[in-house]
């Protein structure tokens, strides 16, 4: 059985899809002509059917509901999720006969929104997703947790058996791929390494941020050339000794 061709993507809370993002989608079509686009939504996703997804929803933190709803979709329908802000730079068909597929955004982090794919049933889908059965959106105090999903879904497979250390690996029903595959672009420093190996490089549009401030943007510019200078280094040398240590 191979994973069906279907890309599904989320889009909840109604809002208008960016140019930028559109352009992304464009490449789906492009690369992907035969494969179905599936967007879901409230209208046709029952948020109610997890506190964790009703909360996050009510509380207009729709990316916190996307990313529960591209593992319940998966489980049920199989396919492939792709964040809107992810660009295809070649086809996926070869991918099509692994029985689940996934890519490190960093040698630290599993992320499911750069291109994850998988067969209806994957058993490492379930785990996942049952990681959330337990869960609330919302802490005792009333405030939320804004627990990324990379961070969340890579404790998930640590305890499955992978090893976080950036390199292609394979647990149960899931093959794992570095980096270069689904994230060539840096998060920190955003230079794009695309290689004969890279399928789709995730844009970081971040469209579910609130846009900033105008005292926000002028501290961003004012920042900038520390930010790659003298953040990015010293993320990147913290990230190495955390490696020697797991």
């Amino acid at each position: 059985m191979s994973i069906p061709k279907i890309i599904h993507y989320c889009w909840f809370g109604g809002g208008t899809i960016s140019q930028e993002n559109r352009k992304c989608m464009e490449s789906w079509e492009k690369y992907c002509p035969d494969y179905k686009i599936i967007e879901w939504n409230e209208q046709n996703f029952d948020i109610s059917k997890n506190r964790y997804v009703q909360q996050a929803y009510e509380a207009k933190k729709y990316a916190f509901v996307s990313d529960y709803v591209r593992l319940a979709v998966l489980y049920e329908y199989g396919g492939i999720y792709l964040d809107t802000d992810v660009e295809l730079v070649r086809p996926l068909d070869e991918l099509l006969e692994l029985p689940g597929f996934m890519g490190f955004q960093t040698n630290n982090e599993v992320a499911t929104g750069l291109g994850f794919g998988a067969r209806k049933g994957n058993l490492v889908v379930q785990a996942l997703l049952r990681d959330y059965d337990a869960l609330d959106f919302l802490k005792a105090d009333g405030s939320a947790d804004l627990t990324p999903c990379p961070e969340r879904n890579t404790r998930v497979l640590q305890a499955l058996g992978v090893r976080k250390d950036g390199t292609r690996q394979s647990i149960a029903e899931m093959e794992i791929f570095p980096a270069e595959y689904f994230c060539p672009m840096d998060l920190c420093s955003r230079k794009l390494r695309v290689t004969p190996k890279t399928y789709s490089i995730h844009r970081y549009a971040e469209s579910w941020k609130p846009k900033p401030s105008a005292v926000s943007r002028i501290l961003q510019r004012l920042l900038k050339k520390h930010y790659y200078t003298w953040y990015c280094p010293l993320r990147g040398r913290i990230e190495g000794r955390l490696r020697k240590r797991t």
